[in-house]
């Protein structure tokens, strides 16, 4: 048993010894193997900084070659320019040359000069020593006689020639203004829109009448009421009238019983119903209006409640004369007469537009439709020339722009065209009582009459009393009266007359 534990010993130190063997001989093959892989490694490596510092030798030399060609041509180019600054030197020194000898031209001729000069005065003291002795008067007298007498005749001259000059730029200013009023006025046809104070609605039958009046009248006074108008049913057989001033409301009751009428249902609850439903399509329309119209003229952008108030103006009318339809007709003529001058025909175009806008409001507000309208568009950012032509075109400013002249022109010939207006008879034959008794008034007045329908008013004067001085600011003084004292469309021209006349008889 020992032998056998013995035999199993030594077979495990042999195994041991042989297993040692050959581990130790495994590792030195792996050394060998690391240590060529190592050399390899470090052979490419110092290849790869061969390679390098040959690559770095090469980039540093052809730096050197480019440094070396760029301070050639740098050399070059300051020689060159080196050449140049010589050449304009010598230049230089050549002008330098030629200035000097000018100079001393130009001082030889001043010193001879000095001595002409010189040589005159001196003539001219000896001249005038001698001009004393024969016209016996000191050289202060005789200066202050040539003065005074040169003076007289350089005023005589000048205001002739001053008369000539303003009398041919006063032709001129009127032959161009009548051809541009000419020009405007050929060029634009526009028609003629007169307002009535009343609109006749026709009535499918004369029993119609009796639903309009209602029982005890209750429907007429609340259609009275309501749309603020006066309706008149008399005796002309199937019409009804609808009377008011206000073109506005009484549209609206126009179409208001209209409606009732092709309804049939007439009572105070419908009419109520009709009227909310018209006022608000009326709303709606003007709107339309002032688009379309802005559309035609190429006006857009406008602000929208200045395109309603424009709408609003087809129910305005003033001296009978529609509202849009003058501010339509001043808008062309405006543009015609703009372009004519020199100015912007679109805001020229504008302005006239816009130049009666307040009308749309004083109807529901009151006051000066001029303050109004300015006030809307410096509201609504409009451009100042449009506010100034509010305020000129009823002489609350003066017209700061082309634009704003033409616009001014344009409203006296759309108020003042025979056929634009319609004025009661009374109130015109006031207004020329007025304006003569006006003139009349006046110191050195023998005459005034009225004349061209209140638009000229023709002054004659006592030619012994007032001279031409005193006439042309007699006509500033009643001119400003008439415009202070007396309410007129477009203007009144006053023209003072003095004439004087020398008779004799020959026996």
């Amino acid at each position: 048993m020992e032998l056998y534990y013995l035999w199993i010993t030594l077979a495990g130190l042999l195994g041991g010894g042989i297993g040692f063997a050959a581990g130790r001989f495994s590792l030195a093959r792996r050394f060998d193997y690391l240590k060529l892989e190592a050399e390899a490694k470090a052979r490419a490596i110092e290849q790869e900084a061969q390679k390098l510092l040959h690559d770095a030798e090469a980039e540093r030399q052809s730096r050197a070659l480019a440094q070396e060609r760029r301070f050639e041509e740098r050399l070059t180019e300051l020689e060159t320019r080196w050449r140049d600054l010589n050449q304009k030197e010598q230049e230089l020194e050549e002008e330098r040359g030629k200035l000097r000898q000018l100079e001393n031209r130009l001082e030889e001729k001043y010193r001879h000069a000095e001595e002409l000069a010189e040589r005159r005065r001196r003539l001219l003291a000896e001249d005038l020593e001698r001009l004393e002795n024969v016209a016996s008067m000191t050289r202060g007298e005789a200066k202050a006689f040539l003065i005074k007498k040169v003076e007289e005749q350089s005023a005589s001259e000048l205001a002739a020639v001053v008369r000539k000059r303003v009398k041919l730029a006063e032709d001129e200013a009127r032959r161009r203004a009548h051809y541009i009023l000419a020009q405007a006025t050929t060029r634009y046809a526009g028609e003629f829109a007169g307002e009535r104070l009343i609109n006749t609605i026709t009535l499918p039958t004369d029993d119609h009448k009796g639903r309009i009046i209602g029982k005890e009248g209750r429907n007429i006074k609340a259609l009275e009421q309501l749309l603020g108008v006066d309706i008149i049913i008399d005796e002309t057989p199937g019409v009804i009238v609808v009377s008011s001033f206000n073109l506005y409301r009484r549209a609206i009751a126009t179409r208001v019983i209209e409606l009732l009428v092709a309804d049939g249902r007439i009572h105070p609850g419908r009419i109520e119903e009709v009227h909310a439903k018209v006022q608000e399509e009326f709303e709606r329309t003007i709107y339309e209006e002032g688009e379309n119209v802005l559309i035609d003229l190429g006006l857009f952008p406008m602000h929208e409640e200045l395109i309603k108030l424009i709408g609003r103006l087809k129910y305005r009318a003033s001296y009978g004369q529609n509202a849009l339809a003058h501010s339509l007709e001043v808008a062309r003529l405006a543009r015609v007469m703009a372009a004519e001058m020199g100015g912007d025909e679109k805001l020229a175009m504008r302005a006239g537009l816009l130049h009666d806008i307040g009308k749309a409001l004083t109807q529901d507000f009151g006051g000066n439709h001029v303050d109004l309208g300015a006030e809307l568009c410096r509201k609504y950012k409009e451009h100042p020339t449009v506010i100034n032509a509010i305020y000129a075109h009823h002489g609350h400013a003066e017209p700061d722009s082309v634009e704003s002249a033409a616009v001014c022109a344009a409203d006296a010939l759309s108020s003042a065209r025979p056929g634009a207006r319609r004025e009661v008879l009374e109130s015109f034959t006031r207004r020329v009582k007025e304006i003569e008794e006006i003139a009349k008034k006046e110191e050195g007045v023998a005459h005034a009459y009225a004349i061209n329908a209140g638009r000229e008013l023709r002054v004659f004067v006592d030619a012994g009393k007032v001279d031409d001085n005193q006439a042309a600011r007699l006509a500033h003084e009643i001119a400003r009266k008439v415009e202070e004292q007396v309410q007129y469309p477009g203007e009144v021209k006053v023209n003072v007359i003095r004439e004087t006349r020398a008779v004799e008889f020959a026996r």
